[in-house]
């Protein structure tokens, strides 16, 4: 239990949740309501109780607190998976508990700093490291403290600060805050790279320092309880990437269609399935609970390529009890920025689902979508050179995604940019961020007062 912070409200609701999490269960529909309650609880939280400074003076200890009580969830999966408790309503109550989890751990993280923002052009910290308790790891794995080392063939699981990250991450039908994986590898000379499928390259190779440094608001390291398939599955990824992209090889290009069936174009998440499945000899499939997009927006689906109702994303490595979660880290200056993006794009794709909302492109993004298209086509050299003015573009991304990508940008955006101003005016009336829950209100608020138009969305 929470050693009392002396902030009387937050270690009541604390206690509660707690006990809800530890409940025992002995069926699927009692930790279905567990589940449902410990979720309901968490976001129903009211911030106005807490005082903020009795709150920030313990921030250390709570933060770590909350990172084990998540850690708890997740050690009991494995029983709740043995018992065949987890049904599909059970898996989505985890995701939503776990997401709301971090929501609050980020959301004190960021009292923790004073609620300090990064400036236009700043750079983020390098991933698992930072002076504000940034890296949170599991004390089976703690020691040498919060120092986190890495070997060959973990996973790593990141978000990137764009609204192309956040719409990566809410796509599904379930909630993630995950927009990206990748594969560590380590040679026998100790170099450390990071074997990925990205949009703009395909299945490429990078150095693990770059990747860590590189425009992250959050990571999670995953690691495979059997070292030995961890390391071939890095060794067989490697050596295939290197050899596609070496003088003659074969390239391999990022599959917009996310789906499973083949291994001949990947996606980030695909890339660590092959891995797994090849270096086990098909003993290890990822994913245990894949994400599923029966009811996400179509008309965006099929702007963006995908065609699988199911698939590997990145957030689904959360529920893989075959990986010890070895360490969390997030950037408390970006996180407040991550959560407002992630709830505007809620809000976008629910409108798409419910009121048939849709993308209605302008001769601009027609524009948009035929240079892209075009620039596509351009040799990689040429391509490389352009980027300081154009994003780098792969020949097999069609304009019509081209165009999604900008049409999300474009109206996502301005909405984003509504929130921070009113979060940073809650923070200094009140000492405190947003609410979700508040924000979810206004911009239901806005929809109601659009007549169909937001942004490039049109109503029916």
């Amino acid at each position: 239990m929470l050693t009392q912070t002396g902030c009387a409200a937050f270690d009541r609701d604390f206690t509660q949740i707690s006990a809800v999490a530890a409940r025992d269960v002995a069926t699927s529909a009692e930790l279905e309501a567990n589940l449902q309650e410990l979720y309901q609880t968490i976001i129903g939280v009211n911030l106005a109780a807490y005082d903020v400074d009795e709150l920030k003076a313990e921030a250390p200890l709570v933060l770590r607190e909350m990172y084990r009580l998540r850690l708890s969830l997740r050690d009991q999966l494995s029983d709740w998976q043995a018992r065949g408790l987890v049904t599909k309503t059970a898996e989505k109550g985890l995701r939503s508990a776990f997401r709301s989890i971090r929501y609050a751990t980020d959301m004190l993280g960021e009292l923790s700093v004073g609620y300090d923002q990064m400036d236009p052009g700043e750079r983020p910290y390098r991933a698992f490291s930072g002076p504000h308790n940034n890296t949170l790891v599991h004390p089976d794995f703690a020691q040498n403290g919060d120092q986190v080392t890495f070997q060959s063939g973990d996973v790593i699981v990141v978000r990137g600060l764009r609204h192309n990250s956040a719409a990566i991450a809410r796509v599904g039908d379930v909630d993630s805050q995950f927009s990206h994986a990748g594969m560590i590898h380590i040679d026998d000379k100790g170099r450390q790279r990071v074997v990925e499928a990205l949009i703009e390259e395909g299945a490429t190779i990078s150095n693990l320092e770059y990747t860590l440094a590189h425009g992250l608001g959050r990571a999670v390291l995953y690691r495979h309880r059997d070292s030995d398939i961890a390391a071939r599955a890095a060794d067989r990824m490697y050596e295939r990437v290197k050899a596609s992209r070496s003088f003659g090889g074969k390239h391999i290009f990022y599959d917009f269609t996310m789906e499973l069936d083949n291994y001949d174009e990947l996606f980030c998440s695909k890339l660590i399935r092959e891995g797994f499945d090849r270096a086990s000899g098909g003993l290890v499939i990822l994913p245990t609970y894949p994400t599923e997009f029966r009811n996400s927006p179509k008309d965006f689906l099929d702007r963006i390529g995908v065609t699988a109702e199911e698939s590997f994303a990145p957030g689904d490595m959360e529920l893989e009890t075959q990986f010890h979660a070895i360490a969390e880290w997030r950037d408390y200056r970006k996180t407040s920025r991550l959560r407002l993006m992630d709830l505007v794009m809620v809000k976008l794709f629910e409108w798409m689902e419910t009121k048939n909302y849709t993308f209605r492109p302008t001769l601009s993004i027609r524009l948009i979508s035929l240079f892209g298209s075009l620039s596509g086509k351009l040799p990689n050299a040429i391509k490389n050179f352009l980027t300081f003015i154009i994003p780098k573009v792969p020949s097999n991304m069609t304009g019509q995604t081209i165009g999604a990508i900008a049409m999300l940008h474009k109206t996502a955006d301005p909405l984003y940019r509504e929130l921070q101003a009113m979060e940073n005016e809650t923070i200094k009336d009140a000492g405190r961020p947003l609410h979700p829950l508040a924000v979810f209100k206004h911009l239901d608020e806005v929809e109601s007062k659009s007549r169909g138009r937001i942004g490039f969305l049109r109503a029916p």
